[in-house]
This record gives C-alpha cells, structure tokens and sequence, in this order.
C-alpha cells in the first residue's frame, strides 16, 4: 500500500468514529502527546473540546500502532516563563514524546525554544508570529499559516471587489498584532492605498475611552476601510466604539477575534457586516470539514471556527506521524513529520521550506462576512456561499 493510500484509510478510519466522543480507559501502554495549553486563552475551551473529540475518534478507530493515545496538558499562563515550564513539565514528568499547541505568540516562541532544545518535536497549531518557523529548529513544525499570510485572502478580495482608496489599521502592540499590521501596511503600500493612520494599542489599557482617544485622528476624515488585529475582547470593544464615533468605512477584521462566534453574539448591531479575514469555515470541502463541524455543534452546542479546526487537526496529524514513524525517538518522528502529505479538516497537510520558513504548513485563507448573525464565507469565489454586502451606509463608496 502506498504512503497515499495509508494516508487516506487512517482518515477514513478516524473519521468514521467522529461523532462520539464517549471516553474509555486508557492501558498503561499509551502513548502520550503533550498540549502546551493556555487555560485562559479566548478559544482554550474550543480547542481542549476539539482535542478530545480527535482523540477519543483516533482511539475508537484502533489507536496508533494497536495502542491508545493519550494527551496530557500543562498550563503556560501565556508567558514566557510559564511556556518554558510547561514544555520541561511535560516532556520530563509527564512522558510526552511529542507537543502539540501553542497559542499566544508573544511566549510560543520562547516555548519553542524551549521544545528544542529538549529534543521534542512540537507541532504549533495556532501561535502566528513568523519568527516561530524561521529560527532553524529542527524540532519546530506548524499547522498553521504564519501572521505574514493571514490576510492573503482579504487582500485579493480588497483588491478585486473593494478598490479602497485609503485605510486605516488599528492593532493590537503584540508580535501576532504587529505581523498582521505590517503585512497590511506592505499591501496598502504596493497597492497605491493611502494610510491615512497606524494605530498600535495596548490590550491591558483596552476600553471605551481609551479607544475613542487613540481613534480620534479619525473623527472627521474616515478611511474607505478600516483594518482591525485583535483577540475576542478587544475586538468587540473596538468595533462598538468605531460604530459609535460613526466612521463611514468598511471594517476588516484580521482574523482572531473576529472569526470567534461569541464575537457576532457580543458585538450584536456594531459587528453586521464586518468582513473578516479566516483560516477556515466548515464549507471550505476538505476531507472531513464539514463532519468536524456538525459533530462539534452536536456535542457542545456552539459554532467553532479555525482555531476548533486547527486543534482537531493537530491531533489527526501528530497520530499519523507516531502511525508511521520507525519508533518513538525524536528522529524518528521528526522523520514521520518531514512526510506527512495527508488531507484533513483543516486543508492539505504537507510541511516545507519556502521564503525564511522551515518545516510550514502552506494553507489558503478565506475572506467571512456577518450577515444575518452568522459568518458566510464570501471569498474567495469558489467557496463563497454569499456575495459581498456592503454596509448601508458605506454602498456609495
């Protein structure tokens, strides 16, 4: 059977047990993945459900090599020290022979490092500063796409359905917030738009005031768009209070927190409308998507979006490596990685260097709208299930 082959009958294997997620005991032959977990992050609740339900279908279906898997978690606080000592936790107490994770950007570079130098192969899923896989560690691997690319999506929608004369970006003072504003500048730069403002924030100031004051440049000469990076919180705030100051322009999230569906219930009337940049939606038809989904929705009765499909696809991934891998040293599995070339939830599966990155994912990414209190996928053209709406107030531009 080929490597191909392989790839496809482990997913359909793993697939066919999706929808329960009921547990059962673990032998004492397990083999344990570590998950550099952040308790309080915005999407952790997500993301640990969206592990268990891969897990526990990973297992029902045979486990890896007859034997069960079993994923333990350390806690990294989101700092770098607490990063640090969740890698060292897990890999000397708790056995893992490979992680998974990694959330903020600001500490998984140092929780990368961390993983390195303690030889264990550590599949980022979610974390985007772009440094994370141009370090030369041979140990770092990511699921998903870096800051830099994130927007790749929302700038061919700007450019062939917007034409925006000018923007303004207004971002989050953090390495996943800073990546996504450069990147946007570059655009706006290469595209002829004018920048009519960069607004760095600080989250800890975050607050109806404090928006309105760093805003203010804004008040009497609104941008076409208005370009947004941010988490949960942040954004919702920053959205009521753009609203609330009345600006005449298109609002653009850089994925985050606008892609989150406790964003559409917290921003309410502010949010319709907005568009925002995504790493996934369940109709995108990759292999397994729209079952992830559904069977998400089922057990926990909320809507997950790319950061739920990120953590079920680590888990997919790292049990494919283990499958095949010649044992469980940490060469062994790095080797395994170095040939994944597997379709899953998230898109296709293949780790490369390409530009400055080593060992990335490449992964396509999507433009989303709010309208009607959902997310429908408006670009790009081949998987959009709605045309572009603009708001009311904005069609004359």
């Amino acid at each position: 059977m080929t490597n191909a082959m392989r790839h496809i009958t482990a997913a359909v294997a793993i697939l066919a047990a999706l929808l329960t997620i009921t547990p059962r005991p673990l032998s004492a032959q397990d083999i344990v993945i570590g998950v550099v977990h952040w308790e309080k992050f915005a999407y952790a609740e997500m993301m640990k459900n969206s592990y268990t339900m891969a897990l526990e279908s990973i297992n029902r279906a045979g486990g890896v090599k007859g034997r069960s898997l079993k994923l333990v978690y350390a806690d990294d606080r989101g700092d770098r020290r607490g990063g640090a000592t969740a890698v060292t936790e897990l890999v000397k107490e708790k056995g893992a022979v490979m992680l998974i994770g990694g959330y903020a950007s600001a500490n998984t570079l140092y929780t990368a490092r961390t993983a390195n130098r303690l030889d264990r192969p550590f599949l980022v899923c979610t974390a985007a500063d772009d440094r994370i896989t141009q370090r030369e560690q041979i140990n770092v691997y990511r699921l998903n796409p870096p800051a830099g690319e994130y927007t790749k999506g929302l700038q061919a929608f700007l450019t062939e359905r917007v034409s925006p004369r000018s923007m303004a970006i207004v971002y989050e003072n953090s390495p996943y917030g800073t990546g996504g504003a450069m990147n946007m500048m570059w655009f706006c730069r290469e595209n002829d738009i004018e920048l009519m403002a960069i607004i760095p924030y600080f989250k800890e100031r975050a607050s109806s005031d404090y928006f309105e004051r760093i805003l203010a440049p804004l008040k009497y000469h609104s941008p076409d768009v208005i370009f947004m990076v941010s988490y949960l919180k942040d954004a919702v705030q920053l959205v009521a209070k753009i609203r609330s100051m009345k600006f005449n322009a298109l609002l653009c999230g850089g994925a985050g927190g606008f892609t989150h569906y406790k964003f559409i219930e917290l921003a309410k009337a502010a949010g319709d409308r907005l568009v925002t940049a995504a790493l996934w939606a369940p109709e995108t038809g990759f292999r397994g998507a729209e079952a992830y989904y559904r069977a998400y929705v089922q057990n926990f009765g909320a809507t997950p979006d790319y950061h739920g499909a990120e953590a079920y696809t680590a888990v997919l991934v790292a049990a494919e490596a283990l499958q095949h891998a010649e044992g469980l040293a940490p060469e062994q599995i790095r080797a395994a990685l170095d040939r994944i070339d597997m379709e899953t939830p998230f898109g296709p599966v293949r780790f490369t260097a390409y530009g400055n990155y080593q060992r990335q994912n490449q992964a396509d990414t999507l433009v989303l709208q709010i309208t009607g209190g959902r997310f429908a996928t408006i670009w790009p053209e081949s998987l959009s299930e709605q045309r572009f709406q603009p708001p009311l107030y904005w069609q004359g531009r």
